[in-house]
Parts: C-alpha cells; sequence; structure tokens
C-alpha cells in the first residue's frame, strides 16, 4: 500500500476510481490511519489494523468533521488500545452500552412508578387468577368514569380513583415508608380493608422491582414493611357473617322472589354447594354432568375438584337459560357471565329484614349447617375444597363421589326442610338420588 503524507490538499482531491467501489489513501505518519473514498462520494477517516489475527477496521469519522491532525490523535489512541490487549469496537460499544443504561437509570428515576406498574401486570398476570387480576386492575384505574351501577343517595356519578393512583403517579424513588405511611394512615380512614389488600398487592410490585436490575436502584425495599400496616389498619377481625337455621325459611323465601332467576339460581346453588364466590361464577355447561350427577369446579387449591350434583341444585340449573357456555349467564355482561351478584343478595336480605351476609358467609353457612347433619369434617372440607388438616386426611382420604353424595344430598334436604321447601327430585324431572 503506497502511503503519503496527509496534506489538505491531497484529503480533499482524493476520489474513488472509476469503477471501483471504494478506495483508500494511506497515511505515512501513522500506521494504520487511511481515508476512505466511496463510489458515490462519501470520504471518511478509517483506522484498520490487526487484533487477534483478524483484521479490525474502525470509521473515525468524514473528512468535513475530522481534520488531519485530530484523525492522527484518533488513530493513535486507537493504537493505544490495542497495545492494551483491548478491542476498541469493544470498548466502544461498552461505552454506548454505558451511555444508553445511564439514560434509561435516569428515565426509570424520574418515570412514574405506574410505567412500571404496568411492566409489572403483563410480566405477571399470566400467574394469576381473574379475581386478582381484577384487583391489580381496580386499585389502580385513575376513576372519573360515569358508574354503570347503582350509587349512594349523596354519593358521586363518577368513579373513584383506585387506591394506589396517587402512589403510582410519584417516581419509584419517592415511594419510602414515610410516604406510604402518610398513604396508609390517610386511606385506613375511608376503606380500611381495601387499604389492606392495596397495601399487599404495593409491597409485591415493590418486591418484584427490587429484583429487576432496571428499577432495584429506586425501589425502598423497606417502604412496605409489616409494622405499617400493623400500626396504621385497624386490626383485622374474623368474620363470622352465618346463616343460622330459623332464618333459612326468610333468607330462600326472599332469594327465590328475585327478578332475575339467574341471580336467584346463583345464590342458592352457592349455599347448597359451598363454593367459593368465583368457582360457581365461573362454571361452565360442560363442567355439569347431569346423567352422571355431578359438578367439576375450578378450585384455587387444587386446580379443580369434582362434587356431587344435588337433585334441587340440579333443578336450579337445568331451569337456567342456555344463552352461552355459561351456566350463570348475563347478556348484559361483557365477559357474558354473572359478575356481581352482590347487588340482588343485598336487596333480598334487606326485604327479609335479615342482618348483612357476604356471598362468602353463604360458603360458610353450608360448613356450619352441614353439622346438623352431623357430617364428618373431612366430607364437608373435600366438597368445599378445603385443604386436608389432618395427616389422615391428606395421605388417606379421597372419598369417591357416591359416597360425597350420600353425605351431600342429606345436607341439601335438611336445608330445604329447615327452609320450608318440599322438594320432591322425581317432580322437578330428575331420577331420585339415593342418600
Amino acid at each position: 500500500m503506497a502511503k503519503v503524507k496527509f496534506t489538505a490538499g491531497r484529503v480533499a482531491g482524493f476520489k474513488c476510481e472509476a469503477g471501483k467501489k471504494q478506495a483508500f489513501l494511506w497515511c505515512d505518519t501513522v500506521p494504520g490511519l487511511a481515508v476512505r473514498a466511496t463510489s458515490n462520494g462519501a470520504k471518511a477517516y478509517i483506522f484498520q489494523r490487526k487484533v487477534s489475527g483478524q483484521t479490525m477496521r474502525v470509521t473515525i469519522g468524514s473528512v468535513q468533521a475530522w481534520g488531519i491532525d485530530a484523525a492522527q490523535a484518533e488513530a493513535r489512541r486507537l493504537q493505544i488500545q490495542i497495545d492494551g490487549q483491548d478491542d476498541p469496537r469493544q470498548v466502544k460499544a461498552e461505552k454506548i452500552a454505558a451511555t444508553e443504561a445511564k439514560r434509561e437509570n435516569a428515565k426509570n428515576a424520574e418515570a412514574p412508578a405506574m410505567d412500571a406498574w404496568k411492566i409489572y401486570v403483563a410480566a405477571r398476570q399470566a400467574k394469576w387468577s381473574a379475581s386478582h387480576r381484577a384487583y391489580h386492575e381496580t386499585v389502580s384505574k385513575a376513576g372519573g368514569e360515569i358508574r354503570t351501577r347503582g350509587r349512594r343517595s349523596g354519593e358521586s356519578s363518577l368513579t373513584q380513583p383506585g387506591p394506589l393512583v396517587p402512589l403510582l403517579a410519584l417516581p419509584l424513588a419517592q415511594i419510602d415508608a414515610d410516604y406510604v405511611r402518610a398513604w396508609l394512615k390517610d386511606e385506613a380512614l375511608t376503606r380500611p380493608t381495601f387499604a389492606r389488600l392495596s397495601f399487599s398487592l404495593l409491597r409485591a410490585f415493590l418486591n418484584w422491582c427490587a429484583d429487576r436490575p432496571e428499577y432495584r436502584a429506586h425501589v425502598h425495599v423497606n417502604a412496605c414493611a409489616s409494622r405499617l400496616s400493623r400500626d396504621e389498619l385497624p386490626k383485622k377481625a374474623a368474620k363470622d357473617d352465618c346463616l343460622q337455621r330459623e332464618q333459612l325459611p326468610l333468607w330462600f323465601e326472599h332469594v327465590r322472589k328475585l327478578v332475575n332467576p339467574v341471580h336467584s339460581a346463583y345464590l342458592q346453588a352457592l349455599l347448597m354447594t359451598g363454593a367459593r364466590r368465583e368457582e360457581l361464577a365461573g362454571l361452565q355447561w360442560a363442567d355439569v354432568d347431569f346423567q352422571w350427577q355431578s359438578l367439576t369446579i375450578k378450585d384455587k387449591v387444587e386446580g379443580s375438584r369434582t362434587i356431587p350434583l344435588t337433585p334441587f341444585v340440579a333443578a336450579l340449573l337445568a331451569a337456567l337459560p342456555r344463552r352461552n357456555e355459561w351456566v350463570f349467564s348475563s347478556p348484559a355482561a361483557a365477559s357474558g357471565r354473572l359478575m356481581e351478584p352482590r347487588i340482588g343478595h343485598n336487596k333480598a336480605l334487606t326485604a327479609a329484614g335479615l342482618p348483612a351476609l357476604s356471598l362468602h358467609g353463604l360458603r360458610r353457612s353450608f360448613g356450619t349447617l352441614a353439622e346438623w347433619v352431623e357430617v364428618p369434617a373431612g366430607v364437608v372440607a373435600q366438597l368445599m375444597g378445603h385443604k386436608p388438616s389432618a395427616t389422615a386426611e391428606k395421605h388417606y382420604r379421597r372419598r369417591p363421589l357416591d359416597l360425597l353424595r350420600s353425605w351431600h344430598v342429606k345436607i341439601e334436604a335438611w336445608i330445604l326442610e329447615q327452609a320450608g321447601i318440599d322438594f320432591v327430585p322425581e317432580q322437578a324431572g330428575l331420577r331420585a338420588v339415593k342418600g
């Protein structure tokens, strides 16, 4: 390769020969430095040497942006890197990566925590149940939407922001223990139960951020220390709402009078099966076997469980309209199924003059009322999907469906008897089940 002394005139006058894609003018002062001219007229300083036995070529910059002295100084700097066993390309890539990481870190430091929250929810929601996903959506909703359900007297027609909205509007670095304590104290005054749930979801979110390199530096790991909830939230009392035997006639009378037959059937089936709210609401027709009289329920503990389809519940389900795949369907709901049965239930309780009773209270009622029939505790636990509590139950007792049915039918018959309901399976178009 012919080498020449670089001058402004030589660099300016150097061109790529016709018929060639590129040509090089090599410097006689600094080894490896050249001007490269291409067929489209572009010219740039380049530096070419061998690194680990392989030819390396680095573009320094255009001849318009770089002077000769500056290009020579840059070539010498690159040679020093090579002499130090460093590949200039790798050094450059690491520098760019470090700059980008610094820029991203600064962006994360200033961005509202809501940005990280959305990434967190998207990353984790596949592992969550539908209700758990709904909780995350509710606590972080901006609010301000028109209410689509009944509102109390004097209440705004617009929805309130979720409890976590003011926190998630802050950068992660500002969500510390002092700020969370102040937020928790305010929320506990108006919605303590919701505040407890929100605190739990926030703690899980911050723990996730602490494990992510892009957020780790900005998270206060003690922001949701357990002592905060103990100090600022009222003590969580165990719920004991439950239907008493003498309340059954009134409860059934007014639940069966509900205008919406789906709501009525759902509430009665919830009491008669002892299922969890969403387990029953998510029941599909494919899960109902009228021939062999069984229900397959999605169980939050075991994944699914099969329980008997008792005569009264079978009659309730058989009378429901088959609009879609859901047993408890709702043409008004976007999901196509029953989403909020509490409104109808509360109306029935008010009309009956009964005390407040949650949907989970109906599940609790099933377990309590079953004791009147002296059903073995393990049978009730298996019907309701409770974890086995003793070694014998855990390892040796998995009762077949027929054995469960014999007890379940007794429970149902006793509840109906106490409610004053005269139910005969044959009159409902069902074959009798031996108990």
